[in-house]
């Protein structure tokens, strides 16, 4: 696509998949400022790439935060690919719920396993899923893991597979266990923050100028997730992405406070180690979590976007 500014003829245009992930970074932005769309409107990118309302005929896209993909084409043609990732990342960015939204993501074997025995868990999923996950950081105002997560896997938690502002980096250590020389301790590539229980001390070394440390009361030796979710917003996070682990997703989950949960299951059987979800035990089918769920590809990965909201936006 040659141009998504509001003075050009969009008739003429194909709107592909570059042109469809600058869509959605404007709307992320906007959402992450408190004014997401909340009703149907056609939707026009300015020379700085910020998003503008204009009529449903003269749009690159409609908005319609009332159906399930959240949009639908407007003026101009839009290739396969930009279509499929319009379905798979509108509903994040648009609705009433889009400027608080939480959402959590895990890829697992087809028996239900994050990690093996050992720990190890890069990468259960394959690239495509990688590059997914750089797409929610990207669209979403922090990225949060627990310790294990980053002692194990050391990650960066960057977006450097796709365009996109860097998140917030938040890094949930109870006991301030983790070594101040991991990458996204030491590296300086985005702001971080490191939540620690309360009176709970650093290992020596110290953390780079880029991380800032917060301690919050803790229960029995957690963070209680809601706890952490209100530090968050009170920094002015109010868009929030759960990477993982499997015990911290399932935290939040057990909380109720996760609006999606996303699960990309892997053709793969690892056998035995880490569950993906560890809550507490049900007894009857009825006090299961149910949910509406929609299904994609993503290479040999089928991935489970799955709405946990009482009601829809």
């Amino acid at each position: 696509m040659k141009s998504t500014t509001l003075a050009a003829d969009t008739t003429a245009w194909t709107l592909d998949e570059d042109g469809a992930w600058k869509l959605l970074r404007a709307l992320a932005a906007r959402a992450s400022t408190g004014a997401a769309w909340i009703d149907s409107s056609g939707l026009r990118l300015d020379e700085r790439g910020a998003a503008h309302r204009c009529a449903p005929e003269r749009g690159l896209i409609v908005l319609r935060p009332d159906l399930e993909q959240g949009w639908e084409p407007g003026a101009c043609a839009i290739d396969a690919a930009a279509s499929t990732l319009l379905d798979l990342y509108a509903p994040l960015c648009v609705g009433r719920g889009s400027a608080s939204l939480v959402v959590a993501h895990l890829g697992q074997s087809l028996d239900g396993r994050v990690a093996t025995v050992t720990g190890a868990s890069q990468f259960v999923t394959g690239p495509e899923d990688l590059r997914h996950t750089h797409r929610l950081r990207a669209l979403f105002d922090a990225v949060v893991i627990g310790a294990r997560t980053a002692e194990l896997d050391d990650p960066r938690l960057t977006t450097r597979l796709v365009p996109g502002r860097q998140p917030t980096r938040v890094v949930i250590d109870p006991q301030a266990r983790l070594d101040p020389r991991l990458r996204l301790l030491s590296d300086g590539a985005a702001p971080t923050l490191l939540i620690s229980a309360r009176g709970a001390r650093t290992r020596d070394g110290g953390c780079g100028a880029h991380v800032e440390l917060l301690q919050l009361a803790s229960d029995g030796g957690a963070l209680p997730a809601r706890a952490v979710l209100d530090a968050l917003r009170a920094r002015g996070l109010s868009r929030i992405f759960i990477e993982g682990g499997g015990i911290t997703v399932s935290r939040f989950l057990q909380a109720g406070l996760l609006d999606r949960l996303q699960i990309a299951v892997a053709p793969k059987i690892i056998g035995s180690g880490t569950p993906a979800l560890q809550l507490p035990p049900i007894e009857h089918m009825a006090d299961a979590i149910s949910t509406r769920c929609r299904r994609f590809l993503l290479g040999s990965d089928v991935l489970f976007d799955c709405d946990l909201r009482a009601e829809p936006w």
